[in-house]
């Protein structure tokens, strides 16, 4: 399978676990980091891209 396979699979397996998001329990560390990351996001120190742009940049540097 070659990367670009790979991650199209990757792509789609994601989908369909997301439609069944309710079905499972996030990890307690989950919650840690999110709150985590709100924190940096309200100080103004996160730099937010839109997901198509960054899905983008990430195909460009996997050769």
């Amino acid at each position: 399978m070659t990367l670009p396979e790979k991650l199209q699979a990757m792509e789609a397996l994601w989908e369909d676990l997301s439609r069944n998001a309710a079905a499972f329990e996030s990890p307690s560390w989950h919650g840690e980091v999110l709150k985590e990351r709100l924190q940096v996001a309200e100080s103004g120190q996160a730099q937010f891209i839109d997901w198509n742009q960054a899905k983008t940049e990430i195909r460009q540097r996997v050769p």
